[in-house]
């Protein structure tokens, strides 16, 4: 599998739609609770700051995405927040760690200081364990502060890195 991740393109959205809802329906991870549909994701991915794909360059197919956009306003402003989903059949190659680490070269590129995660899930443990060898820094513990699709509230982590 050769992974190439670039910008993402208008004939991307069918796939970045379909993975962003697998996540979604899964509620273990993006605060989001409606799935998106053709022209609420056209909307939602040209919003971001940055958008881009994960490809398998052989068969054409994209894998994963990630959204980038500024995590506040003003003062602020300088700090980004980044969202990050692998399809459900190709979770375990290590697409993951590629998409992060584009986005913190795309995140500095887009004038960025720093890359800040709001609310990584507890449970989400290869999440959490991909962002510390990134050099992502742990903020803490909010506990109970995310409310998982199964009823129970679940700990947070915010993370930073610096970029």
């Amino acid at each position: 599998m050769n992974i190439n991740v670039r910008k993402y393109e208008e004939q991307d959205l069918p796939d970045m739609i379909r993975i962003w809802n697998e996540v979604v329906e899964e509620g273990i991870a993006f605060p989001q609770e409606e799935p998106l549909n053709a022209p609420s994701g056209a909307d939602f991915f040209s919003a971001q700051t940055y958008a881009a794909v994960a490809c398998d360059t052989a068969a054409g197919k994209v894998l994963g995405l990630y959204i980038l956009h500024p995590n506040n306003v003003g003062r602020c402003g300088h700090i980004c927040n980044a969202s990050y989903a692998v399809s459900l059949s190709s979770r375990g190659c290590h697409i993951g760690g590629q998409l992060v680490k584009d986005s913190l070269v795309q995140g500095r590129a887009h004038g960025f200081r720093i890359l800040q995660f709001n609310a990584v899930v507890d449970s989400n443990i290869h999440a959490r364990h991909l962002y510390e060898r990134l050099g992502f820094i742990p903020l803490g513990t909010i506990s109970g502060g995310f409310h998982m699709k199964d009823g129970h509230y679940e700990d947070i982590h915010p993370y930073y890195h610096a970029l």
